[in-house]
């Protein structure tokens, strides 16, 4: 089975959990802006959490269907159809051969992902089907995906391939997303190894003014406008270690946070990191949206994560119940 990009999208791209150990080589992570949203789709399709994923920024691409396939969106609402009947995210669907996925109107969110049963048959690089756009390495041929784009995917024939042409049918597999997601616009936060070197002011404005997520922000990083930060040591250093969610200090006084495309190391002041359960509502966010932040304990992030973790493991133990009793 195979799709084929008929309508070029915008940074569309093969993405799965990120590309670990080789970060002292210069390469980095990489991988989905939001995991729990990579993550809902996969389990919606009965696919194991970690499978690859297409990324889709809007406008989205136009996605033809060879074969019937078992198909979930997740993430952003851009208004999903197939063939110009609207869908539902969070949802399993099995579409009939010869379907077109098309999204048709921007509503919310910044990145849907698109997990089909099976998962897609491409070849990894350094143990990651990741798109590492920098060294045209992973993915598909290492690039954003373009018309014309052939995708083979793992799924075989199935019995809904009697399905008639040009239909689909909606699964009883949902998921209810709001539990995975801080709705608020406060980004909670760890302290860095630098906040404590901050200006009393500086300290009291990062927790008590709000940013704005600037239109120079994309898949390494969000950059922040607000106001400026200062510190009381040398704004540059000796470059070191920098991990997904790190929000440093620029020479300007203004914030930036990595993001799944960060560089490896950085030489500027570390002033908090944050928390791997914000992360991906963060993912979701649009350049102009207004953040605050807070900061929490370790061990009070460490237990957002670990109930964000079982929540998707529940999810999964039900989904996986449910396509069992669905296609028996």
């Amino acid at each position: 089975m195979s799709i084929r990009i008929i309508k070029q999208g915008l940074l569309d791209s093969i993405q799965d959990m990120g590309r670990y150990g080789y970060q002292h080589q210069g390469i980095n992570p990489g991988g989905v802006m939001d995991t729990v949203a990579a993550v809902t789709a996969n389990i919606l399709v009965g696919n194991e959490m970690t499978e690859a994923v297409i990324e889709m920024h809007f406008p989205a691409a136009t996605i033809h269907f060879e074969k019937a396939a078992v198909i979930a969106i997740s993430g952003a609402d851009f208004s999903a159809a197939i063939n110009n009947e609207p869908v539902p995210l969070n949802t399993g669907l099995v579409i009939a051969q010869n379907s077109t996925l098309s999204f048709t109107k921007y509503l919310n969110g910044a990145r849907a992902y698109l997990a089909i049963q099976g998962g897609l048959s491409i070849t990894p690089w350094l143990n990651s089907y990741s798109t590492n756009n920098k060294a045209n390495a992973g993915g598909y041929h290492g690039r954003a995906l373009k018309k014309d784009d052939l995708i083979h995917c793992r799924a075989e024939q199935f019995a809904f391939e009697a399905l008639p042409a040009s239909s689909f049918v909606v699964t009883p597999v949902t998921a209810n997303t709001e539990q995975l997601y801080n709705t608020t616009n406060r980004v909670r936060c760890i302290e860095g190894t630098d906040f404590q070197n901050l200006q009393a002011t500086s300290q009291q404005s990062f927790l008590n003014t709000s940013f704005s997520i600037s239109m120079q922000s994309d898949r390494m990083g969000y950059r922040l406008s607000g106001d400026a930060i200062t510190s009381t040591e040398s704004t540059e250093r000796i470059s070191a270690a920098v991990i997904k969610g790190s929000i440093q200090l620029l020479p300007d006084g203004q914030l930036i946070i990595l993001m799944a495309d960060h560089q490896t190391t950085g030489g500027y002041p570390v002033i908090a990191h944050v928390i791997s359960a914000d992360i991906n509502p963060l993912a979701q966010k649009q350049p102009g949206t207004s953040l605050m932040f807070s900061i929490i304990s370790l061990e009070e992030a460490e237990q957002l994560y670990i109930t964000q973790q079982q929540y998707l493991q529940q999810l999964q133990d039900a989904c996986n119940l449910q396509l069992k009793q669905f296609f028996s």
